[in-house]
């Protein structure tokens, strides 16, 4: 009998609808696969962290988060190279890791798909030994976090607004990289410089449209701030699956990347911004996290 931790995100709100959550649960979980579930509710980051630890220490098969890629993140991490399958309900405002495995966005529907999902290994990567699943960002499309988060609503909306006004107020610094055993690459201010392990930014924006989460590698997309007119031009692309046709663009597979900056600034992990230094380096971990992927 498979034993699972609920654990969802106050702030989520998904409380609100709890009830109609459990049922699904019960139908999906415990009538048609048996499974033994437990519920738990998180108050904070380290709140996640203790219970999910414990949930591994304890011999849970799966721990199902219901919250944003933030969320997702923080929990998972606890995860990475266990046993302990991590599923996802998601209550965020991207929800860049639901979309890319095509989980339901409406929270019954994923409790559902999820009953009927596979463990799957895929990627991690790590920035500075940090992990993350999504995407690592460390330009203009790091920036936007920061502008985000002032917002006391989340959604599309809000998040372009955001893009638009760090896009007048963000200062491109110069970075000089390198990946695996190629020679050192010099990026005059780059205005996007995000590493995907995933397709989604969150959303339905898809910065990385044919990343494989476990094909070993990584994907780091560039664009300069010369070619800005042509990346705002064609930011339609974006939603639509396309950005590999915009011309302004470069991508790069690659398993280690070491980034030197011209000075120290936050970055974006997986939705959320984090100070790092002027050095970073980023690689991928194989196949080191278990999914539950439906489909």
């Amino acid at each position: 009998m498979a034993r699972v931790l609920v654990l969802t995100n106050t702030r989520s709100g998904l409380q609100n609808k709890f009830g109609v959550v459990r049922r699904a649960f019960k139908k999906y979980w415990e009538q048609s696969h048996g499974a033994e579930l437990f519920y738990q509710f998180s108050d904070s980051k380290e709140d996640g962290e203790r219970k999910a630890r414990r949930a591994v220490e304890a011999g849970f098969n799966a721990i199902i988060v219901a919250g944003g890629d933030g969320t997702v993140s923080t929990i998972g991490r606890c995860l990475v190279g266990t046993p302990v399958s991590l599923g996802v309900i998601p209550c965020g405002s991207g929800n860049g890791f639901a979309r890319h495995f095509e989980i339901p966005l409406a929270a019954d529907k994923a409790v559902a798909a999820l009953a009927q999902a596979r463990p799957l290994a895929i990627d991690v990567g790590l920035v500075n030994h940090t992990p993350f699943f999504v995407t690592c960002s460390m330009a203009w499309d790091a920036a936007i976090v920061r502008s985000f988060e002032r917002y006391p609503i989340r959604g599309i909306v809000p998040y372009i607004l955001a893009g638009v006004q760090e896009f007048f107020d963000y200062t491109p610094q110069n970075m000089v990289v390198t990946m695996d055993d190629r020679a050192a690459i010099r990026f005059e201010h780059p205005i996007v410089f995000t590493v995907a392990n995933l397709s989604q930014f969150g959303g339905g924006a898809r910065i990385a449209p044919n990343a494989d989460p476990r094909d070993g590698e990584l994907e780091l997309v560039v664009g300069l701030k010369q070619d800005a007119a042509r990346l705002m031009a064609n930011l339609a692309n974006l939603f639509n699956g396309q950005i590999d046709q915009i011309r302004a663009l470069r991508s790069y597979a690659f398993r280690k990347l070491t980034v030197l900056r011209e000075t120290a600034a936050a970055i974006q992990i997986d939705g959320e911004l984090a100070e790092a230094p002027r050095e970073i380096v980023v690689q991928v971990a194989p196949r080191s996290l278990q999914v539950l992927a439906p489909g």
